[in-house]
């Protein structure tokens, strides 16, 4: 849209008509929330921006892409994972996990935006206030991208004479500052979704500053703010799986912020093309899915349904007795499909020769579907979509939901010594699946919480920040991502029921997270052309 684009000072002005087309934009609240709703898009760039090269959890642990091609989905992710010097250069990781240049564009757009809404807005003071909020909560949201990747960054607001070539970083604390004044404001003046008609409201702002305020450690902060959102109505839905896949629209009322997506205005995704099951495609002749796979370390991650962790040694190895899927907790069975485990009306076959198929790691150099760990994704997959017969998948993708601000109270009470606070959340999460839960403190709480992040949390795009913004992921594995390798079952059928497992590697060598990685580099772009700014000393 062209009026994205338009400008309200001198500084950006190119011709005199684009004055006339912001006052015209912006003197009515219609023609203001068309525009404010151009700019809703970056919540969703932001949401599948996190890295060019595929989804972050493929740097964690997680999940396995398994194309030995040199293309994002494929090797990339994996070599990122290796960790070696000579790969994570400056140009390599602004190349795949760098966002500076386009949320910088996406900031001046919107302080753009509530520069004009001041100058321009003609509208009642409560719609200018609102629609003000509604731009500082998607301020806040790209700044606070900027901040979890580069800590130190530029910060400029809504005083577009301010914006000049040359202009020197904050702090880490001053851009914390600032997204906590933005996301305040937001709060205080969205109204609450009963009333907000589907655009950003204060439970929206709340939700978000739990999050935001928990990387700057402002644990007091993200403690009355979940405390505020309990008081809004959220709750957790009762089965997992419609925490994850049911619209807000249809009633979930764990769901906080989530976009929607529409066949009809052609407004879609890939996901299930890049994550449904092999089989989906070649039962029909076709290739397609199976790009990225969850491994065997995450399968591990899940308890038994009646607490507690198997016992995995044997499939740690070659054996044909199955392993104990059928006996792990709901959100195993919510977010992983298994040799076996039911799926479209089918069963789901990844083994060798099978519907779905086994691709050896680097041996089989594209899987075209078919799985290099033994597993393939179900959690966000969307299991009523035919992928044969449309290209475009529509189910609705959560960017924060209120398990998380129950998980993000709960890390917040065990840093202000709230034990029964961090317990009560704990014990929340889990009850909702079935899993007693006994109050702890200490590391072991410590370890409870980290636990449920992990599992409740899985494939929603947070594990690899925990581990980062908790500075431990150049530890050893497992409380870290350093000195290990991703495993898989390779499974082969033994023509009578039965099956062989057998434990094999998906990685070339050991993983490592190298510190400098807790903050990547300045873009060259920035340096080149603002002569206040130098390359973080990691980089240097």
């Amino acid at each position: 849209m062209a009026s994205g684009l338009a400008s309200c000072t001198s500084f950006l002005d190119m011709t005199p008509t684009d004055r006339v087309s912001d006052k015209v934009m912006w003197e009515t609240t219609s023609n203001a929330e068309y525009h404010v709703n151009y700019l809703y898009t970056y919540v969703y760039d932001v949401l599948m921006g996190q890295s060019v090269a595929g989804e972050t959890e493929a740097y964690t642990d997680m999940l396995k892409y398994g194309s030995y091609n040199y293309n994002s989905r494929c090797f990339i992710p994996s070599e990122l994972s290796y960790g070696l010097s000579t790969t994570l250069t400056v140009s390599y990781v602004e190349a795949y996990l760098g966002t500076w240049t386009k949320w910088y564009q996406g900031i001046m757009k919107t302080n753009n935006a509530i520069a004009c809404l001041h100058k321009y807005g003609q509208m009642s003071d409560e719609d200018k206030t609102r629609l003000e909020a509604e731009l500082k909560f998607i301020r806040a949201y790209l700044y606070f991208d900027l901040v979890k990747r580069y800590k130190d960054i530029i910060l400029y607001d809504e005083n577009m004479d301010a914006y000049t070539k040359d202009k020197a970083i904050s702090t880490e604390a001053e851009g914390w500052d600032f997204i906590q004044s933005d996301l305040a404001f937001a709060a205080a003046n969205l109204p609450e979704k009963g009333v907000a008609k589907g655009r950003l409201d204060k439970g929206t702002a709340l939700a978000f500053t739990t999050r935001a305020m928990l990387y700057a450690e402002r644990w007091d902060a993200v403690k009355a703010a979940a405390e505020e959102v309990e008081k809004l109505g959220y709750a957790l839905e009762a089965n997992y799986t419609d925490a994850i896949n049911k619209e807000i629209s249809a009633g979930n009322k764990e769901a906080i912020l989530q976009y929607h997506f529409d066949r009809s205005s052609n407004v879609t995704h890939s996901y299930d093309f890049y994550y449904t099951p092999g089989g989906d495609y070649t039962i029909y002749g076709e290739a397609g899915g199976g790009y990225g796979t969850p491994t065997q370390e995450m399968v591990e991650s899940y308890e038994l349904a009646t607490g507690g962790f198997p016992d995995w040694t044997e499939w740690h190895g070659t054996t044909t007795r199955t392993p104990p899927y059928a006996d792990l907790e709901p959100r195993f069975h919510a977010t992983i499909l298994y040799n076996g485990a039911e799926w479209k009306g089918r069963v789901i076959e990844p083994f060798v020769g099978g519907a779905d198929g086994w691709c050896t790691w680097n041996v089989d150099r594209e899987p075209q579907g078919r799985t290099t760990t033994g597993y393939y994704l179900r959690k966000m997959v969307d299991e009523g979509h035919d992928v044969i017969a449309l290209s475009g998948s529509t189910q609705p993708l959560s960017v924060i939901r209120y398990a998380e601000v129950l998980l993000n109270k709960a890390e917040a009470c065990y840093h202000l010594d709230d034990v029964a606070g961090a317990n009560a959340a704990v014990k929340a999460i889990r009850a909702r699946v079935g899993l007693t839960y006994t109050d702890k403190s200490g590391s072991s709480l410590w370890t409870a919480i980290r636990q449920e992040r992990k599992v409740e949390l899985a494939y929603e795009g947070l594990w690899y920040w925990d581990l980062r913004r908790w500075e431990v992921a150049h530890k050893a594995y497992p409380e870290g991502l350093t000195g290990y390798q991703q495993h898989g079952l390779k499974i082969e059928s033994n023509g009578d029921g039965t099956f062989t497992y057998t434990y094999v590697s998906v990685d070339d060598q050991d993983r490592n997270f190298l510190e400098k990685m807790y903050r990547f580099p300045m873009p060259s772009s920035e340096l080149d052309n603002n002569g206040e700014v130098e390359q973080y000393p990691e980089w240097k």
